[in-house]
C-alpha cells in the first residue's frame, strides 16, 4: 500500500470521532480501516474485561463470535498477543489454538495454517484491549511493516480512549440532570456491566436501566420466566451509587410462608420452634445497599403489608421482637406475573403494588430480540467449549437458522440448557475426539425443547383443532394445555411425574400451568 493510502485509512480512522453513531459504529470502523491497510480476511476488536477479553466489533467473523468471552487462561494465543507491548506475528504453524477456529465466515474448517497478527491496545499506559488479524494465507503478512501496524494501534487506541471519554461526559451529564430533578445525591463511580444484546428491545432496555440506576426509586422488573430478570437487577445496582454495597436476593417462591417473614425482617431468640438464636434478616444485611425480591407475587398477603411499613418508613422489627431497626435499602422487585391482574383478584396489596412499581421495567422476550439469539448462543457455546475440555465449538448455518425461528417459550434459561444439551449430542455422535465440534440444528433438538413433547403423546388429528388464523403463541399455549391435561390425567393428578414425563422442572411446569389457568 503506497503512503497515501494509508494516510487516507488513517483519516478515516480519525473521522470515526466526528460522527454521531451508535457507540459499537466507531469500533466497526475501526476494523473497516484496518481492512484498508493490511490483507487480511478476518478482524477484530476486543476489551479487556479483568481476565476475560470481549469482541465488541468483528469483520469476516460469524455473528455470534459477539456474544462469546475469551479467558485468557484458555486462550494462550490471545494471551500471547496481548503480553507484547507492540504487534506481534505468530508463525504460520504455530500450535497454539487460535480462539476463531471454526468462526471464520465462508470456513467450516479449523484454521491450520494461516497467517495471524496481533496488537495490544493501551488507554492511560493500561492494556485496554487487542486489536486481531487473521489471513486465510500464510503468507498474506509477510510483506507487511508491523510498524505501520504499531502507528495504526496506537491511533486506535487514542479513538477508543477520545470516545470512552466523551460517551462518559455525556452519560455523567445525564444522570446527573436525573439525579437533580429526583433530589438525590451525586452519584457514585459506576461500575458497568453488560447485558448482551443489540437488538432495539434490548437497547431500550438499557437505556432505561441507564434513567433509573442513579436514582433510589423502587423498580419493578417484569418479564417471562428465563427473560434474565436478576441480571438486569444486577446491573441496575452496579450503574448505582450502592455500588459497592451489597446486592442482597431473597427469592420469594422458594419458602414456606411462616419463614418468609424471618428471612426478610429477621427474628429474635424463641420467636417461634427452632428459632435457638437471635438472627438479621435479608432487609438489615442489604443495609447502605440493595435488596432484590424475586417472585414478589408469591409473597403471602400478611407479609405485604409488613413489606409495605418497610418501603414507607425504612423502619422494621425482628419478629418476636418490639425493638425497631431503621435500614437504608434500595428495593427491587422481579415478577412474571401481571401484578396489576393479582391485585384485581385480591391476592396482591393494591398499596404495596404501586409502592413497588415507581419505575416499572419489562424484560423482552428472546423471541422479540431478533438476532440477539445468536449473540447469546455465542456465550453459552464458549461455556461449554470449556466445560466439555474442546478446542473449538461452533454452530452450523442450519442451527443459526434453526435458533433465530423458534418462538423460545422458555426465552434465555431455555436457549442456555438447549446448547448445552446439544453440545453433549455433538460429541456423543463423534466417533473421535475433534479438535473443533460443530453444533447443527439435528443436535438442537428444538421440537422437544419448544415443549411440544413426543408426537406419539400427541393425537394425530391435534394440530386440526387449532383454527385457522390461530396466532403462533396461542396455538403453542393451547397445546401446551392439552399436554399438561393429559400428563396429570395419566399420573391422577401427581405433578412430579407428570413433570418428568415432560421433561420440565416441577416448578417451572406449575408456573406455567398458572399462566395457563390450570391452577
Amino acid at each position: 500500500m503506497t503512503p497515501p493510502q494509508q494516510l487516507a485509512a488513517f483519516a478515516q480512522v480519525v473521522e470515526t470521532l466526528a460522527r454521531d453513531e451508535p457507540d459499537e459504529a466507531p469500533y466497526r470502523h475501526l476494523l473497516e480501516a484496518a481492512l484498508t491497510l493490511f490483507p487480511c480476511d478476518a478482524t477484530a476488536l476486543l476489551r479487556l474485561e479483568g481476565d476475560t477479553l470481549q469482541p465488541l466489533a468483528v469483520i469476516g467473523l460469524s455473528h455470534d463470535t459477539l456474544g462469546r468471552r475469551f479467558r485468557l487462561q484458555d486462550h494462550p494465543r490471545l494471551l500471547t498477543l496481548l503480553q507484547r507491548r507492540g504487534p506481534t506475528r505468530l508463525a504460520a504453524d504455530c500450535q497454539l489454538p487460535d480462539p476463531y477456529d471454526g468462526l471464520v465466515e465462508g470456513r467450516t474448517g479449523q484454521l491450520e495454517v494461516h497467517d495471524c497478527m496481533g496488537c495490544p491496545l493501551y488507554v492511560d499506559e493500561r492494556p485496554w484491549g487487542l486489536l486481531t488479524l487473521d489471513a486465510l494465507n500464510p503468507q498474506a503478512f509477510a510483506a507487511v511493516d508491523l510498524a505501520v501496524l504499531d502507528a495504526f494501534g496506537r491511533l486506535a487506541a487514542a479513538v477508543v480512549a477520545a470516545g470512552e471519554r466523551i460517551s462518559g461526559l455525556a452519560k455523567r451529564a445525564q444522570r446527573e440532570q436525573q439525579l437533580a430533578r429526583a433530589l438525590a445525591q451525586d452519584p457514585a463511580p459506576l461500575r458497568h456491566r453488560d447485558l448482551v444484546g443489540h437488538s432495539a428491545p434490548m437497547r431500550h432496555l438499557q437505556a432505561e436501566i441507564d434513567t433509573v440506576a442513579a436514582t433510589d426509586l423502587t423498580v419493578l422488573i417484569g418479564g417471562e420466566t428465563g427473560v434474565g430478570k436478576e441480571l438486569v437487577a444486577q446491573a441496575i445496582h452496579a450503574r448505582s451509587r450502592r455500588a459497592q454495597q451489597p446486592l442482597i436476593t431473597l427469592n420469594c417462591a422458594a419458602l414456606p410462608d411462616n419463614l418468609v417473614e424471618s428471612e426478610l425482617f429477621g427474628h429474635v431468640r424463641g420467636a417461634f420452634t427452632g428459632a435457638v438464636r437471635e438472627r438479621c434478616g435479608k432487609f438489615e444485611l442489604a443495609d447502605s445497599g440493595t435488596l432484590l425480591l424475586d417472585e414478589i407475587g408469591e409473597l403471602p398477603m400478611p407479609v405485604q403489608a409488613k413489606l409495605l411499613r418497610v418501603l414507607q418508613s425504612g423502619q422494621l422489627q425482628r419478629l418476636g421482637s418490639d425493638r425497631e431497626h431503621h435500614v437504608d435499602v434500595r428495593v427491587l422487585a422481579a415478577t412474571n406475573r401481571e401484578l396489576a391482574a393479582e391485585v384485581r383478584a385480591g391476592r396482591f396489596r393494591a398499596d404495596l403494588y404501586h409502592r413497588l412499581s415507581a419505575y416499572p421495567l419489562t424484560v423482552p422476550p428472546l423471541r422479540e430480540r431478533g438476532r440477539d439469539v445468536l449473540l447469546l448462543a455465542g456465550g453459552f457455546l464458549e461455556e461449554n467449549r470449556v466445560r466439555l475440555g474442546l478446542r473449538g465449538l461452533r454452530l452450523a448455518a442450519d442451527a443459526q437458522q434453526a435458533l433465530l425461528h423458534q418462538p423460545w417459550p422458555g426465552n434465555v434459561r431455555e436457549l442456555e440448557h438447549l446448547i448445552g444439551r446439544a453440545a453433549l449430542r455433538a460429541r456423543a455422535q463423534q466417533p473421535q475426539r475433534p479438535r473443533i465440534l460443530t453444533v447443527h440444528a439435528q443436535h438442537l433438538d428444538l421440537l422437544l425443547a419448544i415443549g411440544t413433547a413426543p408426537a406419539a403423546a400427541v393425537p394425530a388429528d391435534r394440530a386440526a383443532d387449532a383454527p385457522t388464523g390461530t396466532g403462533l403463541r396461542q396455538a403453542v399455549d393451547e397445546l401446551q394445555t392439552h399436554l399438561i391435561r393429559a400428563a396429570l390425567s395419566r399420573h391422577a393428578g401427581n405433578w412430579a411425574k407428570a413433570a418428568r414425563e415432560l421433561r420440565v422442572d416441577r416448578a417451572n411446569l406449575h408456573r406455567l400451568a398458572g399462566r395457563l389457568g390450570l391452577k
